[in-house]
């Protein structure tokens, strides 16, 4: 019976040791915060839907709200995000002779590509901070497809990797 006692007491302290040693979560998260603001990001990209910056605000606040347990607040956050899309590019891919897509290009694919140059304030830990920080990734579509039919869809796969990469880069600390 006191084998058994003893051995529950030494797991309940080792518990206990390990959860004050740092806050954690099953996401492998670690977050010395409690606050965070995340500013509007400006759209200075030549080109794009109106509406490109607004959407990628929408997009990473709330996907820092799901993925963490900070407190989302309009200024004055612990940690601060804010940041500029600075490019939205099509660019041909694959040249295939005769095929003349809607942009004068011989090419089977087109690669949509989008810029955001981010910044990141850890106010508990300034050694996480980065300023100018560009993340960019791209997808590619046929040629021969409308852009305006397929815009939104690619716009959505493009910003789900770059704010994974931001939110690895800011508070996964990756």
């Amino acid at each position: 019976m006191s084998l058994r006692i003893c051995s529950l007491s030494l797991l309940l302290a080792a518990m206990f040791y390990i959860a004050g040693c740092g806050v954690y979560s099953f996401t492998g998260v670690s977050i010395d915060a409690e606050t965070l603001s995340i500013r509007d990001f400006i759209n200075e990209a030549d080109n794009g839907p109106p509406d490109l910056a607004q959407t990628f605000s929408n997009k990473i606040k709330d996907y820092y709200q799901r993925n963490t347990n900070l407190t989302l607040i309009p200024e004055g956050g612990e940690l601060l995000l804010e940041g500029v899309i600075t490019g939205y590019r099509l660019t041909p891919v694959s040249p295939q002779a005769g095929n003349q897509n809607e942009f004068g290009d011989l090419s089977a694919l087109t690669r949509l590509t989008i810029t955001v140059q981010v910044s990141y304030i850890n106010e508990n830990n300034d050694q996480f901070n980065f300023e100018n920080k560009n993340f960019s990734f791209f997808s590619d579509f046929d040629s021969d497809e409308n852009l305006t039919a397929i815009e939104n869809q690619l716009i959505e796969e493009i910003y789900d990797q770059i704010i994974l990469d931001i939110f690895n880069a800011s508070v996964a600390n990756w």
